[in-house]
C-alpha cells in the first residue's frame, strides 16, 4: 500500500481514469480520501422485524434467503430482474435488482442477509427495490448495513459501496502512519480524540457518541489550522514599516462641511478608526463592513482624500465596469466645489478611471497620469492589476465588494506601492464573531446605522401565476412618477431551463405589457457605451422600467427607483437577493421588492422565507450560512482558501474561539513553527492553505 502522500492512482482498482474522476472532487492523494468526510449518516444498526415493516418506510431488516430467481420485467422489454425473498420468522420481504444478473452468484438459499432500503407494496407483497445488502458471512461485511453508515457526495463513476471500501482500505493500511498535528496539551485541555480515533469514527463510527467526539476533534483541527495563517499574516504585517499619514482633523472637518448630507455617528466612528490606522507606522489592513446603502463609499472617499492631502495617491478596485463608472460619478458629485491643499496650493482632486474597455488613447492618458502623479484617485477594475499600471506614489488601496476577488488578486494591487494602507469593503455583513473565521488577519470596522431619510422597503413573495400583480404594481408606481427594476437570472432563453430571460422579456415589455412606458435593458456583456447610455437615461428619469440581470447586484444608486420585481427569485442566492434589493429604498419614498418565485426545494423555500422576513443584512447572512453551510458560504472562489469541510462557524462558535486562543498561544511560543513537534502541523498548513505561501513565511 502506498504512503499517505501518494497519488490515489496507485491504489488497487484505481487507474488514471478513475483517479481523474476522484481528482475532480479534490481527491488526489491518499490523505485526501481520509479527509473526504461523509455529508450525512444513516443509522442502519437497528433491525426491524419484517412483520412490522411499514409501507413507505426506509428500514433495515435481517433474515434468511428462502428463494432466488431471475425474471424479465412485466412491462418493459430488455430489463432483467433478479429477485430474492427473505424471511425472519415474523414475515417475508422481497428484494429486487435491475439488470444485475451477476448477483445470482452472490446469494444462496439459506444465506443470512441484511437489507436496507425503502419498503413498497408491489402486487400485494412487500418489496425493496435495489436495496443495500450485506451477506453476513461476506469478508467485506460491516460497511453498508448493520451499523451507522456514512453517505458521501459521490465522485463521477463511484458508488457508495465502492467509495466506502476504498476509504476503509486506506484507513486500515495507513492508521499506524497517521501523525498528530494538534499538540498534546491542546488535545488534553479540550478532551479531544487523537487523529486515528477521529478519522476512524468520522467515517465508520462505533456509535453516535464517538461520531460526535470525532466531529468535534476534526472541526477544532480545521479551525485551528485556519487561524494560524491569519495570525502569522497579521504578525508579519506588523513587522513591516508602513506609511505614516499626517491626516489633519481640520482637513477632515473641512470635507464634512462640503458634503451635501451629514454623516451618521457610525460612519464617523469608522472613519476615525481608519484614520487612526493611517496615522500609525504599520500598514493598515482593515475591513469596512456594513449593509447595502449604509454609506461605505463616502467613508472610503474621505479616507482617500486624507491620503491625497498628504501627497499620496489612492486606488479603488471594483469588480465591474458599471460599478467603476458609478463610483466615478458619485465621487465626482461629492467632490463638486471641493479643493484640497497640496504644496501650499489649492486644487480639485483629479479622478482617473481604468477599465479594460477604454480605448487606447484614453488608457494611455490615464496610465500617464497615474505614473506622473497628476491623477490623485484612480477607480478601476481588474485592469489596475496589469503590469503596465505604475503608480507615482500609491498610499491607499480600497477594494470594494472584496468577495468578488480571490486572495491572490487582492494581493497584487498592494505590490504597486511600498506597503500601502489597504481598506477592504464588503456589503455582505457577518456577525463580528464569524469574521474571526474569514478575516482573522484584518481589523474590523462596522457601519451599523443607515443614513437618515431613507424610505422603508417592503418585501413580498408572489407565486408564478400571480406575476401580473407585480406588473400592475409597477405600472401604478410609474404613474406616481417612480421607476422600477425588473430582474432576471438569464440574459438569453435556454433550451435546458424553462426560465424567462432579460432580452426576450425586454421585447415583450417594450412591445406589449408596458408599450406606453419607456423601457430599458442592461446586462453584463453589453457594450460599455450602451450600458452607460441606458443607465444615464434611467438615472435622469428618461427610462421608467429597467430590465436587467444581476449586473445590478452592486453599485446602482437611483433614489427615484422604488420597485424591484425579481423573477425566478428561487434561482438566486440570499446574498444576491439582498444585494439587489439594496438598489431600492435609497430615497425618501417607501419601496417594494416583489419576488416572483416557484421554490420547489427546501433550500429555495428557506431562502425566500428568510428574505421576506427581514431587511437586516446581518440576519440575512446568518440565514444564508445556515442554509448553504459553511463550505459554500466561505467558498474557495471568494477566498482562495480550501473550503471548511467539516467545521461550522455558526454552530461551533465556542470551538472557533477556543481554537483561535490556542493558535495564538502556539504562535507566541513558536512563531516560525520550528519545533520538531510542530513538523506535521507545518506540513498540513502548507498542504491545506497553499495560497498563504505568498504571504506567510513559516520559518
Amino acid at each position: 500500500m502506498p504512503i499517505l502522500s501518494s497519488p490515489v492512482q496507485y491504489l488497487k482498482g484505481i487507474g488514471p481514469k478513475r483517479a481523474q474522476d476522484l481528482g475532480r472532487t479534490g481527491i488526489n492523494l491518499l490523505e485526501d480520501l481520509l479527509y473526504y468526510f461523509p455529508r450525512r449518516y444513516e443509522d442502519r444498526s437497528q433491525f426491524k422485524p419484517i412483520g412490522s415493516v411499514d409501507i413507505g418506510s426506509t428500514v433495515t431488516v435481517k433474515g434468511e434467503v428462502i428463494s432466488k430467481k431471475g425474471r424479465p420485467a412485466y412491462l418493459r422489454r430488455g430489463i432483467d430482474i433478479f429477485e430474492i425473498s427473505v424471511a425472519d420468522g415474523t414475515g417475508r420481504i422481497f428484494a429486487v435488482w435491475f439488470n444485475q444478473p451477476f448477483l445470482h452468484k452472490y446469494f444462496n438459499v439459506g444465506d443470512q442477509v441484511i437489507l436496507y432500503g425503502k419498503a413498497d407494496l408491489y402486487r400485494d407483497k412487500i418489496q425493496m427495490s435495489s436495496p443495500d445488502f450485506e451477506i453476513i458471512e461476506d469478508k467485506e461485511a460491516g460497511l453498508d448495513v448493520g451499523r451507522i453508515v456514512p453517505i458521501y457526495r459521490l465522485p463521477q463513476g463511484f458508488s457508495q459501496r465502492v467509495l466506502r471500501k476504498l476509504i476503509k482500505s486506506v484507513l486500515e493500511s495507513q492508521i499506524t502512519r497517521l501523525q498528530e498535528l494538534l499538540p498534546y496539551d491542546v488535545r488534553a485541555r479540550h478532551s479531544l480524540l487523537n487523529i486515528a480515533q477521529s478519522l476512524l469514527n468520522i467515517h465508520f463510527p462505533q456509535n453516535e457518541k464517538m461520531r460526535l467526539r470525532a466531529y468535534q476533534r476534526l472541526a477544532f483541527e480545521e479551525f485551528f489550522l485556519y487561524q494560524i495563517p491569519l495570525i502569522l499574516r497579521k504578525l508579519k504585517r506588523r513587522d513591516k514599516a508602513g506609511i505614516v499619514f499626517d491626516v489633519k482633523e481640520s482637513a477632515l472637518e473641512s470635507f464634512f462641511g462640503k458634503l451635501p448630507f451629514a454623516l451618521t455617528d457610525s460612519q464617523k466612528k469608522c472613519l476615525q478608526e481608519i484614520v487612526s490606522d493611517m496615522r500609525s507606522p504599520r500598514p493598515m489592513q482593515r475591513l469596512l463592513q456594513g449593509d447595502v446603502g449604509c454609506g461605505k463609499t463616502v467613508v472610503a472617499l474621505l479616507a482617500a482624500l486624507g491620503a491625497v492631502t498628504c501627497g499620496w495617491q489612492a486606488a479603488f478596485m471594483v469588480p465591474t465596469e458599471i460599478l467603476a463608472q458609478q463610483h466615478v460619478e458619485k465621487i465626482c458629485q461629492l467632490l463638486t466645489g471641493l479643493q484640497i491643499a497640496e504644496h501650499r496650493e489649492q486644487k480639485k482632486p483629479k479622478i482617473g478611471v481604468l477599465t479594460s474597455s477604454l480605448d487606447d488613447e484614453e488608457k494611455k492618458a490615464t496610465l500617464a497620469g497615474i505614473k506622473n502623479g497628476s491623477v490623485d484617485i484612480v477607480i478601476g477594475t481588474h485592469a489596475l492589476l496589469e503590469e503596465g499600471v505604475v503608480f507615482h506614489k500609491l498610499g491607499l488601496i480600497v477594494i470594494d465588494e472584496q468577495h468578488k476577488f480571490g486572495v491572490s488578486q487582492r494581493a497584487l494591487l498592494p505590490r504597486k506601492g511600498v506597503n500601502p494602507d489597504c481598506l477592504i469593503m464588503t456589503a455582505t455583513p457577518i456577525p463580528r464573531t464569524l469574521s474571526l473565521t474569514l478575516y482573522g488577519d484584518l481589523d474590523l470596522s462596522t457601519i451599523t446605522q443607515m443614513p437618515a431619510g431613507r424610505g422603508k422597503i417592503m418585501t413580498q413573495a408572489l407565486a408564478i401565476e400571480e406575476r401580473q400583480k407585480a406588473y400592475d404594481f409597477v405600472r401604478e408606481e410609474v404613474k406616481k412618477g417612480r421607476q422600477a427594476y425588473l430582474i432576471y437570472p438569464l440574459v438569453e432563453e435556454s433550451e435546458k431551463l424553462e426560465l424567462r430571460a432579460a432580452k426576450s422579456m425586454y421585447k415583450e415589455f417594450k412591445d406589449e405589457i408596458f408599450k406606453d412606458l419607456k423601457v430599458g435593458l442592461v446586462y453584463g456583456k453589453m457594450k460599455r457605451d450602451e450600458q452607460e447610455k441606458t443607465m444615464k437615461k434611467f438615472r435622469d428619469g428618461k427610462v421608467d422600467v429597467l430590465v436587467a440581470t444581476t449586473v445590478l447586484e452592486v453599485g446602482i444608486d437611483v433614489a427615484n427607483a422604488t420597485v424591484m420585481v425579481i423573477e425566478h427569485a428561487e434561482r438566486f442566492g440570499l446574498s444576491q437577493l439582498h444585494q439587489m434589493r439594496g438598489r431600492i429604498g435609497r430615497g425618501v419614498h417607501e419601496s417594494h421588492c416583489l419576488l416572483v418565485a416557484d421554490p420547489k426545494s427546501e433550500d429555495a423555500q428557506a431562502r425566500i422565507k428568510a428574505f421576506v422576513a427581514t431587511t437586516d443584512g446581518f440576519k440575512i447572512a446568518e440565514e444564508d450560512l445556515k442554509i448553504r453551510g459553511p463550505g459554500e458560504f466561505f467558498g474557495e472562489r471568494q477566498h482562495g482558501l480550501a473550503d471548511l469541510k467539516i467545521a461550522d462557524p455558526l454552530a461551533q462558535m465556542h470551538l472557533l474561539k477556543a481554537a483561535r486562543e490556542d493558535a495564538h498561544k502556539l504562535i507566541e511560543r513558536d512563531p516560525k513553527l520550528a519545533d520538531p513537534k510542530n513538523a506535521e502541523l507545518k506540513r498540513q498548513l502548507y498542504r491545506r492553505f497553499p495560497e498563504f505561501e505568498r504571504f506567510v513565511e513559516v520559518g
